[in-house]
């Protein structure tokens, strides 16, 4: 499957997937845009932008034995990826148990509620309500069972829930407001007759004609054409993964990360914001303190930042500030501090929009800590 879905010589040759994969199907209710996200812990920041387009995040767990073990363990990729979908705002999830046809499985009952009782109180720990937005079901990928019908009961007798499509349609996606201030943030970019930008619109609708202008470089642009998938359509709402004709700028003048919004109320541009921090693990004799340097993801931008400033510590049982001044925390805590970085970037305080105020940090190839933007420097 993976092979279908990495579609250039490079990743086939290695096996293994680097960049995000799109592909897209539909149910008999639904259209769905799959995000293929890197599993391989050198592409997470890949994986990052990939999720921090997504509603809803299909884990894939291999039944094999071993094979959920090393994903599993500490240090593993499983829970890396499940903390940053959990903070990427990827807040439903189907966990799918893939593989139970392998001869070691062989749809064992067993191994699959080992695997649930293993993920469950990892699912919790994550911040995930496992009982209302985790779902778990048995799958093989490779023969297609329980896919897009249900696993035959001479297969899995003791399988009685839905397939992998009836799951993905009963979920519930938290609504956009199609008529709050257009924010599509750029992933990409690429020259045909014109230039063309590619996203997902996370607030605010969009109507071939419109005038929009390009942040943080303040472009006012105009909208050509609009497509979805390869078809043109004259508008779209929230939600939808696009590929926008825009006149009046050239593709060299926009970096992933640059956000089209609309004019008059476009998206706010800084270098300097307030947030709340929360500690996961720091590289070994690390000290979290003013000076720390590391590598911000956020909505579509990577960018380096320093911390300048610890503000207050919050009291983990309280869930309020403490007293004491603060110099330096470790692993866990949870921090308010002043974030500065090297150039302008485009986003929005968590409490207005929590699609483009939330963010990962991330230091060697490692995620360090995760948070939300609370405040702009006045």
């Amino acid at each position: 499957m993976a092979y279908i879905m990495d579609t250039n010589e490079e990743e086939r040759a290695k096996g293994i997937t680097v960049e995000v994969g799109r592909a897209r199907f539909e149910t008999e209710t639904t259209r769905f845009t799959i995000l293929d996200a890197p599993g391989h812990k050198s592409y997470v920041p890949n994986m990052i932008s990939g999720a921090s387009q997504a509603d809803l995040g299909v884990l894939v767990i291999s039944a094999r034995k071993g094979e959920f073990e090393t994903g599993y363990e500490k240090g593993g990729q499983t829970r890396e990826h499940v903390l940053l979908a959990k903070t990427l705002g990827v807040s439903k999830l189907i966990v799918v148990v893939n593989k139970m046809d392998e001869p070691t499985v062989n749809w064992s009952k067993e191994r699959y509620d080992e695997i649930e009782s293993k993920m469950i109180p990892f699912l919790k720990g994550s911040g995930y309500n496992v009982k209302k937005d985790v779902q778990f079901l048995p799958i093989s990928g490779l023969v297609g069972s329980n896919i897009k019908t249900r696993v035959e009961k001479s297969v899995c007798p003791w399988w009685n829930g839905p397939c992998l499509f009836e799951a993905l349609d009963s979920v519930d996606i938290p609504a956009r407001d199609p008529k709050s201030p257009f924010r599509m943030p750029i992933i990409d970019r690429f020259k045909d007759m014109g230039t063309v930008v590619m996203g997902k619109v996370e607030s605010g609708s969009i109507r071939e004609g419109d005038s929009l202008v390009i942040m943080p470089n303040k472009v006012n642009v105009k909208v050509l054409s609009i497509y979805v998938d390869e078809n043109k359509v004259r508008s779209a709402e929230p939600g939808e993964n696009l590929r926008v004709r825009l006149s009046n700028i050239e593709e060299e003048d926009i970096s992933s990360g640059f956000v089209l919004s609309s004019i008059s109320k476009p998206i706010p541009v800084v270098n300097e914001f307030i947030a709340q921090l929360q500690i996961l693990e720091l590289l070994d004799n690390a000290i979290f303190t003013a000076g720390y340097k590391a590598v911000l993801h956020i909505h579509s931008v990577v960018e380096e930042c320093e911390i300048v400033e610890l503000l207050q510590q919050i009291d983990l049982k309280t869930r309020k500030p403490m007293k004491k001044k603060v110099l330096f925390v470790k692993n866990g805590a949870s921090v308010v501090c002043r974030i500065q970085l090297s150039n302008m970037i485009c986003v929005e305080k968590f409490s207005d929009f929590q699609q483009l105020g939330r963010f990962t940090l991330r230091t060697e190839g490692k995620t360090v800590a995760v948070g939300k933007i609370t405040d702009f420097n006045a």
